[in-house]
């Protein structure tokens, strides 16, 4: 091979070590020249112009260094780099704090921390400035070893050496785990001592930790308290609110945020789209995409699959399927989003049309659209179909199963009445069955009313989540539906006992830009009265297609829920305004539709010109003409 045709990495080692040390003439405008490049990203032509440097006869000095050696790591290359280090010796660099950093840092971004902190050790301790501490430090938690770290900000302390936010900026990376939230508390209090706390990227980078920790009240404390913030602050606060589900919060965030004058970007409004599909705003989410057309933002795959995700989450399949076939290339998120967008509409036979369509494809699935289409196999009862996914992950696609996939098969095989396969399949597991597995079980028990089954799924829940209501309630359904009443009672004394009350159940509809939200009973809505008349009169149309109210009554009286529920309530107040003729009515309910309010749903779309849509904490129920969508396999 002829030397033009060797890696740039070659080249340069042959080359600096065949011109070392050849000339005597200083250069700034080389310097010069290598720090525009360098800061404008453009490192393989910072290597070439040192090279070019070299040949000329300048030399380089303390400050020609750092910035090759910032190319040098950016590029991954450790031969050149080993060479510049003796070209660093060579010139007497060697003892100069910012070259030292820099070669810090670049033996840190090669993954050699014993190289790092050999150059480190090699620097006499009286001159150990705060720079080179917080390169080693900010490469130790970078690659994972957050206790060398801690070690070297005690040496600081103990040695005099002043902190700064360099320093808390390395360190905090490390504590943004709920294991080590304690040490990151313990370094806020420290950077309070310090005074570093006025600085603006170390209250975000704090504000960020809080909130993967999962400490929501410690983020909002110390956003509130800040008194500059600017876009990054908004967004981490926007994002975490966001990941943790509090998506009213993000909301009203964003409303806050435009008060203030401050610009959204794209991260921005991903966070407030997704906290848009979680609550069914779709009004919000019209303006976001308008907005995004506005600012230029509108080609955004991100974005796009955002989209996609929240008009789905929002009963809006039509659109959502309208933005997935406007992309011009459709990646692996947005095939996840649209596959799990029909099986959420329960059109499981769509959505494996789809994932049959995105293999062709070539493209490769992985673990997340996976659990979409098992999760669409399992409502729609495409059993063989979603069996045939299953086993295929590890066969054709190397992908092992977590306990999220065989939660889907379970609930596969207990909705299709195979219970026996069930337990078998979870039996064979290569890892010890979680909640939810256990939780999709008990579901099918209820379905098939299995009660030895399910009081056997019901002990293994419950040593797992305890506290978890909605298996005390599942439980206790399986007992009514199988005529155990005195199951039902013990069940009752058992949350008594624990403590343990259940989730108030409450159903929202957006109308005219505003959401009015109903709790079981309501009577504080200003139509109150008007809606309890129309629910009568809508319960007076259920009872023409024989709903069993009496046996309704009963079941009432022994559960302690005199209460009308919170979804009736709701489209009796959707009914009232005119703007749901020949059209649809969207309800989203916090828990699960009921078998009572599904029946009743269905009676009245049979007399009702509208289609009613309920989305419950599983799935998409629409109805219309008298049947659901979900052909009761719920």
């Amino acid at each position: 091979m002829s030397r033009q045709n060797l890696p740039l990495c070659i080249k340069t080692a042959c080359l600096l070590q065949t011109t070392a040390g050849a000339a005597v003439a200083t250069g700034g405008k080389w310097n010069t020249q290598l720090r525009d490049l360098s800061k404008q990203g453009q490192y393989s032509q910072a290597l070439i112009l040192y090279r070019q440097m070299l040949r000329s006869g300048a030399t380089p000095n303390a400050f020609t260094f750092p910035f090759i050696l910032k190319s040098s790591a950016a590029l991954s290359l450790p031969l050149p780099g080993a060479q510049l280090h003796c070209h660093v010796i060579k010139s007497g660099c060697h003892l100069e704090p910012f070259v030292q950093t820099a070669l810090i840092s670049m033996y840190c971004r090669f993954c050699l921390l014993d190289h790092a902190y050999n150059v480190f050790d090699e620097i006499p301790e009286s001159t150990r400035l705060t720079v080179c501490y917080n390169a080693l430090i900010s490469g130790f938690v970078q690659k994972t070893r957050f206790s060398n770290g801690l070690l070297l900000l005690h040496e600081m302390r103990v040695k005099g050496v002043p902190l700064n936010a360099v320093t808390i900026l390395g360190l905090v990376p490390g504590c943004t785990i709920p294991l080590h939230l304690g040490l990151g508390m313990s370094l806020h209090c420290l950077t309070l001592k310090h005074g570093l706390s006025t600085d603006l990227a170390v209250a975000n980078c704090f504000l960020s930790m809080y909130l993967r920790c999962g400490s929501i009240g410690s983020a909002r404390k110390l956003f509130d308290e800040m008194p500059e913030k600017n876009l990054i602050t908004w967004n981490a606060m926007i994002s975490g609110y966001s990941q943790n589900g509090l998506g009213a919060e993000v909301l009203d965030l964003y409303r806050d945020m435009e008060s203030f004058n401050v610009c959204p970007d794209e991260v921005t409004l991903v966070g407030v789209l997704s906290s848009c599909a979680n609550l069914g705003a779709q009004k919000i989410g019209r303006e976001v995409e308008e907005m995004m057309h506005r600012r230029g933002f509108g080609y955004n795959p991100f974005l796009k699959n955002s989209l996609i995700s929240m008009y789905a989450r929002c009963g809006n399949l039509v659109k959502a399927r309208a933005i997935f076939d406007s992309m011009p290339n459709n990646n692996l998120v947005s095939w996840t989003a649209i596959i799990g967008g029909y099986g959420m509409h329960g059109h499981g036979d769509i959505a494996v049309e789809l994932f049959d369509e995105m293999i062709r494809t070539d493209i490769r699935p992985d673990k997340a659209v996976f659990v979409s289409v098992l999760t669409a196999c399992s409502h729609a009862g495409l059993t063989e179909k979603g069996l045939a996914y299953f086993h295929s992950m590890e066969k054709i696609y190397n992908l092992k199963p977590s306990s999220e996939h065989y939660s889907c098969v379970v609930d596969l095989l207990g909705r299709a009445g195979r219970l026996g396969e069930a337990g078998r399949l979870i039996e064979s597991m290569p890892m010890e069955p979680d909640g939810p597995i256990w939780g999709a079980l008990l579901g099918a028990c209820k379905i098939h009313k299995n009660v030895h089954l399910a009081e056997l799924a019901f002990e293994k829940v419950v040593k797992l989540e305890p506290t978890n209501i909605g298996y005390y309630v599942l439980l206790s359904n399986i007992y009514y539906e199988t005529g155990d009443m005195e199951g039902v009672l013990r069940v009752r004394v058992m949350m008594r006992e624990r403590g343990l009350k259940k989730d108030p159940g409450y159903s929202y509809v957006e109308f005219k830009g505003r959401t009015h939200l109903f709790m079981a009973g309501d009577r504080s809505h200003p139509r109150a009265k008007e809606i309890y008349a129309m629910l009568e009169k809508l319960e007076d149309l259920a009872k023409k297609c024989g709903e069993k109210e009496n046996e309704k009554q009963q079941r009432d009286q022994i559960t302690g829920n005199m209460a009308v529920h919170s979804e009736r309530l709701a489209i009796a107040f959707a009914l009232l305004n005119s703007d749901w003729e020949k059209g649809e009515i969207l309800v989203i309910k916090n828990l699960r539709i009921c078998g009572d309010c599904h029946v009743f749903v269905k009676s009245v779309s049979r007399f009702v010109n509208c289609q009613f849509v309920v989305r419950d904490a599983t799935r998409f129920h629409h109805f219309r003409g008298g049947s659901c969508s979900c052909n009761d396999y719920w």
